[in-house]
């Protein structure tokens, strides 16, 4: 997990980073075997908002995530 937060929390790939659409926070969300860690990224950090477990992952998403009202996506991604 540090690794990929550390060196490339921005950089998506298909197995494990997720820029994730139709919500403003959280931004990104990093896959680790059955867990998912929900994080935003700005110029300076990387803010962890949530370690959980995938079966819990979007019923957190429901109800902690911002929805991004700009209408630029749909869904997570």
């Amino acid at each position: 997990m540090e690794r990929h937060l550390r060196f490339g929390p921005t950089k998506v790939s298909k197995s494990r980073i997720k820029r994730l659409r139709g919500v403003q926070q959280p931004q990104y969300r990093l896959r680790v075997n059955d867990i998912r860690v929900f994080y935003d990224v700005t110029e300076s950090a990387v803010e962890i908002l949530a370690i959980i477990p995938k079966a819990a992952a979007q019923r957190w998403l429901d109800e902690a995530g911002t929805p991004d009202d700009s209408g630029t996506g749909e869904g997570q991604g």
